[in-house]
């Protein structure tokens, strides 16, 4: 389930590509606040907590400031492609008891038959549940399934309060046999040449010293 963080935010009042590259070198990271209505609020959060909290894409987080406190969930969060850190995150503004669609993680038990291959075709699933009371995933049990099973929506097991939003013959996963890759016999090896008395390879015939 989601754990609430508290991290204390800043007003933002410089935009712009050179204010957020500024921001950026100071250990902040921009962000904006969506949500209920309200007009967007444009805010600096600390780098190292902010990106240690969004580790979890669905972590609930209290952004607080000047005293007043804001349920938020990361909506988007930008990463710079080479380095991955965190460059910007949007936000939206939740409130307890709110419902809301997030995706989250598919977790697999037991094996599936021997002879035969599973293949997760969703990694992540959108569900449906409380805004904080988020789970982290949701089951799917291949215990003993057999080739050409499919294992569907309707087959996932989710924590109560919590809807998957997906029809139910929505495939998750499918199970299918192995494929055992002819490789062919192997071929001959050519044979070692032969070493002379001063470890170099012999010379052959007729060839000059």
């Amino acid at each position: 389930m989601s754990d609430q963080i508290k991290i204390q935010v800043e007003l933002r009042e410089d935009f712009g590509k050179g204010a957020s590259r500024q921001a950026r070198r100071d250990g902040k990271i921009p962000a904006v606040v969506y949500g209920h209505g309200g007009d967007p609020v444009h805010l600096l959060l600390p780098t190292q907590e902010t990106t240690l909290a969004v580790r979890n894409p669905n972590a609930l987080l209290t952004l607080v400031r000047d005293g007043e406190e804001h349920l938020v969930l990361p909506k988007d969060i930008q990463r710079n492609f080479i380095s991955q850190t965190v460059a910007h995150i949007d936000f939206i503004t939740v409130r307890k008891g709110e419902k809301v669609v997030v995706d989250v993680w598919v977790h697999v038990d037991g094996e599936a038959a021997p002879g035969t291959t599973f293949n997760l075709e969703e990694a992540s699933v959108p569900v449906l549940a409380e805004a904080t009371h988020l789970p982290e995933s949701v089951t799917i049990d291949i215990e003993g399934r057999e080739a050409g099973e499919h294992i569907y929506a309707k087959d996932v097991t989710v924590p109560a309060g919590t809807t998957i939003e997906l029809e139910d013959d929505y495939v998750i996963a499918t199970i299918s046999e192995t494929v055992e890759q002819d490789l062919g016999e192997d071929e001959e090896t050519e044979e070692p040449a032969v070493v002379g008395a001063k470890g170099g390879a012999a010379a052959e015939e007729g060839s000059e010293d």
